[in-house]
C-alpha cells in the first residue's frame, strides 16, 4: 500500500501545482519574439552574404575573361617593333631599288605576321585625316596645313594598335594647327 500512497501523493501534488500557462505565458511570448527577431537578423545576414558572394563570382569571372582576352598583351607589344622594322625595310628597299625577290619575301613575311596578329585581336588604329584623339594618338608635332582641318591628323610617324577594345600602342602623329597665316609666311620669307 505504500506504493499506492506514493502514487496518490504524486497525483495530489500535480493537482495543487500551478498551471504552466498562467505564470510563464508572458516570458514565453518574449522569448518567442526574441527568437523571431534573431531568426530575421540571421536571415538578412545570410541574404547579404549570398549577394556578396554572387558579386564576387561575377567579378572573378570577369577578371578571368579579361585574363584570357588580354593575357598575351605583353608578347604582342614585343612583336610590334618587329612589324615596324619590317615595314621600314620594305619601304627602304623599294625606295632604293633593292632586290625585288627579297622585297617580295619580306613583304610576304610581314603579311603572314600581320595575319597572325589579327587572329589574336590586333587592329591598326586609323590616323591620317581623322580627328585627333588623345586616347589613341600621341601628338609629336603641330604643323600648319591648308588641306587638313585644325586638330586633325596630318601625318603618321608610327602606327598605333588596338587589342580588342584596349589601346596597345598609341599612334605617333603630326596634328594640323590650321591654315598657315599669310603674315607669318611673309615675315619668314623676308
Amino acid at each position: 500500500m505504500s506504493q499506492e500512497q506514493d502514487n496518490a501523493n504524486t497525483i495530489a501534488d500535480l493537482e495543487n501545482a500551478p498551471s504552466v500557462g498562467s505564470t510563464s505565458g508572458a516570458g514565453a511570448q518574449d522569448s518567442l519574439a526574441e527568437k523571431t527577431e534573431e531568426c530575421q537578423a540571421l536571415n538578412e545576414k545570410y541574404l547579404r552574404l549570398a549577394a556578396e558572394f554572387e558579386n564576387y563570382k561575377r567579378l572573378t569571372q570577369r577578371d578571368q575573361r579579361d585574363q584570357i582576352k588580354f593575357g598575351n598583351e605583353q608578347l604582342l607589344k614585343e612583336l610590334l617593333p618587329v612589324v615596324d622594322n619590317m615595314e621600314r625595310a620594305i619601304k627602304a628597299a623599294r625606295d632604293n631599288g633593292g632586290n625585288p625577290a627579297l622585297v617580295q619575301g619580306v613583304d610576304l613575311t610581314l603579311k603572314q605576321l600581320s595575319g597572325a596578329l589579327t587572329k589574336f585581336g590586333i587592329q591598326a588604329v586609323e590616323t591620317v585625316g581623322q580627328a585627333f584623339d588623345p586616347s589613341t594618338h600621341q601628338a609629336v608635332s603641330h604643323v600648319p596645313s591648308d588641306s587638313v582641318p585644325p586638330d586633325h591628323v596630318v601625318d603618321e610617324f608610327q602606327k598605333g594598335y588596338r587589342l580588342h577594345d584596349r589601346i596597345l600602342r598609341a599612334a605617333m602623329v603630326s596634328v594640323s594647327s590650321g591654315p598657315a597665316n599669310s603674315d607669318e609666311q611673309g615675315s619668314t620669307t623676308n
